[in-house]
């Protein structure tokens, strides 16, 4: 920059490599504050300017859920805000079926109660058989292709048919059923049902207090009743039974102040946002509002399976056993544990060399100290070779084995 004294006034003259350099400096000056003010304008004041420049909007509270195959609940949670009880009902119980069983039956002859034997005793004669329906249970498609999930003794008959009925009373016939052997669980296929999935939550991620909804056909004889309540407990363990013989020993249940009477059992037990996060099982016959539901995660490994080896199977060892607890360790000088009470012929347990008697201490590392085998062995495929340590004889040994299937149909 060059100082010129002209007359009285005195004249800056700014030479190229000064322009240059000023030019800069205003470049650096106005990208630092459009910086900062934009910063501040946004974790202040919540505004955007580049979203607002260029005509924009950003989401709203609830980001949208993304899936391929839109569903009536997919749609609600797109639309964001809070979602009612009545809205989540409305769209799920599309996807809600009630389970028939049919069957054939021997019937007595009224007339001949009239008839008197020699000893004065009324002697009823048999009649003829007759097909007798009637709706059992609950379910929920899981998969678009006809999959619905009910509880395994809801279908435990083998000698007779099923059907389902959708929300609006269409009948269909079930193709294949799935009994699960380790949790009261099955997986029906439905010739020709359409109706939309039911979204599967995470069961691991549930708290106590949490609001739930159960839909189901309550007493066999009210299709789509709805109950609401709230988790009441996790972590379970129940019996869980028809109320005249015993069904499965269950662990890890979700307990639930929500109704869930006779002829609910293996409808969904679904939280605020529309997912399933359990399958009703079971009702406290000694108490009030005290329902169970098997948490949505211990389904997911039978649905993936299917999908992925399109049978219906699952990896089993094959036996009959009962967890040892710390206490009964401790007491009787043993590790903790599957204690083996039977095993079953040409099994994985029998293929191993393992007894009854022997204690099943850790499967590929991983210990049963706090984790019951089943849920173990859910996360593993047929076919997986897994190290099995066990307990004989005042010693622990190993042995490794390929997991073969347990396929009912």
């Amino acid at each position: 920059m060059t100082v010129i004294q002209y007359g009285c006034k005195t004249v800056f003259v700014i030479d190229k490599s000064a322009k240059s350099f000023l030019l800069g400096l205003s470049v650096s000056v106005v990208l630092l504050a459009s910086f900062f003010l934009g910063a501040i304008s946004d974790r202040v004041f919540n505004i955007k300017p580049i979203d607002w420049l260029m005509g924009t909007r950003t989401a709203q509270l609830k980001s949208p859920v993304v899936q391929e195959d839109s569903t009536p609940l997919m749609e609600l949670l797109n639309k964001g805000g809070e979602l009612s009880i009545p809205d989540v009902v409305e769209a799920a119980s599309q996807s809600v079926v009630t389970v028939s069983i049919k069957k054939q039956e021997q019937v007595f002859d009224s007339s001949s109660f009239f008839n008197f034997g020699p000893f004065g005793f009324n002697l009823p004669t048999q009649g003829k058989t007759q097909e007798v329906q009637q709706d059992i249970g609950t379910g929920f498609v899981v998969d678009k292709s006809g999959l619905v999930v009910t509880n395994k003794h809801v279908v435990a008959d083998a000698t007779a048919q099923y059907q389902v009925f959708d929300t609006l009373d269409n009948e269909y016939e079930v193709s294949k059923i799935y009994r699960d052997p380790t949790n009261d669980l099955a997986i029906i296929k439905v010739e020709g049902l359409q109706a939309a999935v039911l979204p599967l939550g995470n069961s691991s991620l549930l708290r106590v207090g949490e609001s739930v909804i159960a839909i189901g056909t309550a007493l066999g004889e009210f299709r789509h009743t709805v109950t609401t309540g709230v988790i009441s407990g996790l972590g379970r363990g129940i019996t869980a039974g028809d109320g005249v013989s015993k069904i499965e020993n269950l662990e890890n249940v979700i307990q639930t102040d929500a109704a869930i009477n006779p002829g609910n059992s293996g409808g969904p037990l679904i939280n605020s946002s529309g997912e399933v996060i359990g399958v009703n099982v079971a009702v406290s016959q000694g108490a009030q509002n005290i329902g169970f539901a098997i948490p949505i995660n211990i389904v997911r490994a039978s649905i993936d399976n299917f999908n992925e080896t399109g049978q219906f199977e699952r990896p089993q060892l094959g036996v009959v056993y009962r967890m040892i607890s710390e206490q009964a360790a401790k007491y009787n000088e043993v590790p903790q544990g599957a204690y083996i009470v039977e095993i079953a012929t040409g099994s994985t347990a029998e293929v191993a060399g393992l007894r009854p008697g022997d204690i099943v201490i850790a499967i590929d590392g991983n210990s049963l100290k706090n984790s019951d085998l089943a849920k173990v062995l859910n996360s593993k495929r047929v076919g997986d070779k897994i190290v099995i340590l066990y307990f004989r004889d005042t010693e622990e040994k190993t042995v490794e084995v390929v997991l073969q299937a347990n396929v009912v149909e």
